[in-house]
């Protein structure tokens, strides 16, 4: 190492080269800098951090309402195969069974029970009006062809209410996953 020798007024002093006023403000400078962008990265790496958490909750959310989902979209398929047709009980084997199924898992849904309960009350509504079995006849009398014709409007009206909640229900899903 260099050393220089400089004279003060009270004697000599050995100083060693390179530590004038201008290379230690340099360095003082270089720790703030290297602080600032610590603390930086640091700020940085906690907003990355809360933004993967918050997709991680967003994904767990919406595998929860991946099976209703589908369920749904097995219901308002069922139903469009009734559409604008009178049904007997035994035309409601697919709806039933899908009804059932989201009336199991409706409770455990908090985020969509109340629109999974309103599907499974109209699929009820639905289902029940089911027409009766016909009578092996020549001839039907104009009442019962026109009572029958009620039926089967009233059928048509509970399958339009149904496929205004399964459609709501799929909106609210929608909306869920997107929150």
């Amino acid at each position: 190492m260099m050393t220089s020798t400089t004279t003060l007024a009270n004697g000599t002093t050995t100083l060693a080269i390179g530590t004038s006023a201008g290379t230690l403000a340099l360095t003082a400078v270089s720790a703030l800098v290297t602080g600032v962008l610590a603390s930086y990265t640091l700020r940085h790496h906690r907003q990355v951090f809360a933004w993967m958490q918050k997709i991680r909750g967003r994904d767990e959310a919406g595998t929860e309402l991946d099976r209703p989902a589908e369920w749904l979209a097995d219901l308002y398929k069922a139903q469009c195969r009734c559409a604008q047709k009178p049904c007997r009980a035994e035309d409601f084997e697919d709806i039933c069974q899908t009804g059932n199924m989201i009336k199991g898992i409706a409770d455990h849904t908090e985020a969509v029970r109340v629109e999974l309960t309103k599907v499974v009350e109209r699929v009820d509504e639905y289902v029940a009006t089911a027409l009766p079995e016909p009578v092996p006849a020549a001839r039907i009398a104009a009442a019962d062809h026109r009572s029958q014709l009620v039926l089967a409007m009233r059928q048509e009206a509970a399958r339009h209410e149904l496929a205004r909640a399964v459609i709501a229900a799929q909106q609210k899903i929608e909306s869920q996953r997107c929150a």
